[in-house]
């Protein structure tokens, strides 16, 4: 099974690729992990395939590429052995129940980049898992951008999707963020209170999304508790079986 963490900056795509690495090994799986951050220091987990064997963006900086700059040109260069990378990755496949793949901090760069769409359209059926933290859900539209977002990553990559809120740990009452995030219903008679340009641009598209979106759900998950690994355990093999969708 290949699972995919894509993210923003800070939304714990490296913690939890760890973590939940840890946690699958501890029940006995085997799990191999690949590093596709070239920006990343260290890590919490011994990857199996990393890039920055290949090249790494303070390298480039050396160069006297400024960090986005440097970001960018790392994945240009990488291009050419995105293949390969596909054959690590697939032969990984073979050998462990898991393969976990940690996506560039940076997310646009891994979105928008042909490295991260060439790489991805050769893998089979990955499951991407798009983490958000809590701090970026002020409004009743931001709950409709994120679940929008998945959507839009779900369009990008040509993957199955899953909604992941990340940090759960750090919520006072998570009810509340599931009231918004798992009832469209809900969400959409708020938004349809907001008098505002943006809640009325959010009102029109939540109308669409039972429409729109596939059949899943949102996982709620915490690196540092474990919150949420059996859920998200579930919906991996629910998705390599016939045996159930995401709903």
């Amino acid at each position: 099974m290949i699972l995919l963490f894509v993210g923003t900056a800070g939304s714990g795509k490296t913690t939890l690729t760890g973590a939940f690495g840890k946690y699958l090994e501890e029940n006995g799986y085997s799990v191999g992990y690949v590093n596709l951050d070239t920006g990343v220091r260290s890590l919490p987990y011994s990857p199996d395939v990393d890039v920055r064997e290949e090249i790494t963006a303070w390298e480039l900086m050396e160069e006297g590429y400024g960090p986005n700059g440097a970001i960018v040109e790392s994945y240009d260069r990488l291009l050419p052995r995105t293949e390969g990378y596909v054959s690590e990755i697939l032969r990984l496949e073979e050998e462990r129940d898991y393969v976990l793949i940690d996506t560039p901090g940076q997310m646009e760069t891994f979105l928008f980049h042909e490295f991260g769409m060439r790489l991805t359209e050769n893998l089979p059926e990955p499951l991407a898992v798009y983490l958000f933290s809590p701090d970026i859900l002020r409004k009743p539209h931001d709950f409709c951008f994120s679940r929008f977002f998945s959507l839009m990553i779900d369009l990008r990559l040509g993957t199955t999707t899953v909604p992941a809120l990340s940090k759960v740990d750090t919520v006072e009452n998570l009810d509340a963020y599931r009231k918004f995030l798992d009832d469209v219903e809900y969400l959409t008679a708020r938004l349809k209170l907001d008098p505002s340009t943006q809640g009325l641009l959010a009102y029109r598209m939540c109308s669409t999304l039972p429409e729109l979106a596939p059949p899943t759900r949102v996982v709620y998950i915490s690196a540092k508790t474990g919150e949420g690994f059996d859920e998200l355990e579930t919906l991996a093999y629910e998705h390599y079986c016939t045996c159930g969708d995401l709903t």
